[in-house]
């Protein structure tokens, strides 16, 4: 096994699965079933869920929400999607612990370095939910924080998507994956990784991030025993 510790950030739109907005259990449990194998394997693993299944910040700006009152809600937002796959994880057996950015017991203890290394090291999947606790920061830049923090070998980006590549796979037939990219040429394409806060943290912080879709179960087996089925992005 190539990595002790990981950071894994979960699309929260993932988690809608075929639906218009909410949780899908089945994409909830194809997820615990992944994190549960490779819990037994042996490798550590942080999460940090986000929250654009439910409310994104951002987007309520443009229905009238101020910012700030839209971000606070996007944070609330994963804190329930942290539950929902502890929920998912503890159906599967397997030991988890929600940390929240914003005090909010008995629903999660409050998040620090220290309480998240603790129950790495116990052997629990320690989800960070609330996001970075400060508006105008997004789960991505919350991720990237995380990861540098509780020291990961690598931050897994689970998306829709099987990798970075050329140009949107979706609107562009032509576009070519990367196998492996520098976080300087990706800078250079203007390619759209993860938001450009949470870029220069991992970037400044030595964190490799490996983009791979987390929605064909499996793969996150496959990425932690190194198989190339996403982009490795690294410095």
């Amino acid at each position: 096994m190539p990595y002790k510790r990981i950071l894994l950030k979960l699309s929260g739109e993932s988690l809608m699965g075929h639906q218009p907005y909410g949780l899908s259990t089945e994409v909830l449990t194809s997820y615990a079933r992944q994190i549960k194998a490779a819990a037994e394997s042996g490798v550590q693993i942080g999460i940090v869920i986000g929250g654009g299944n439910i409310f994104r910040g951002l987007s309520g700006v443009t229905k009238g929400f101020d910012r700030v009152k839209g971000d606070q809600m996007g944070m609330l937002a994963t804190i329930i999607n942290s539950l929902a796959l502890q929920s998912a994880l503890e159906s599967e057996g397997v030991k988890s612990k929600v940390l929240t950015s914003i005090r909010m017991e008995p629903i999660g203890e409050y998040y620090s370095k220290a309480r998240a290394l603790e129950y790495l090291e116990a052997g629990y999947v320690v989800i960070i939910g609330g996001g970075t606790s400060n508006p105008y920061f997004s789960t991505d830049s919350a991720s990237a924080l995380r990861g540098v923090e509780i020291e990961a070998d690598v931050m897994f980006k689970g998306t829709r998507v099987d990798g970075v590549y050329t140009a949107d796979p979706e609107k562009d037939p032509t576009a070519t994956k990367f196998d492996e990219i520098t976080f300087d040429e990706v800078y250079r394409r203007g390619l759209k990784v993860m938001d450009l806060t949470a870029f220069t943290l991992c970037k400044e912080n030595g964190l490799p991030i490996i983009v791979f879709d987390m929605d064909t179960e499996g793969n996150l087996a496959r990425v932690l025993a190194g198989e190339p089925i996403g982009t490795l992005v690294k410095c």
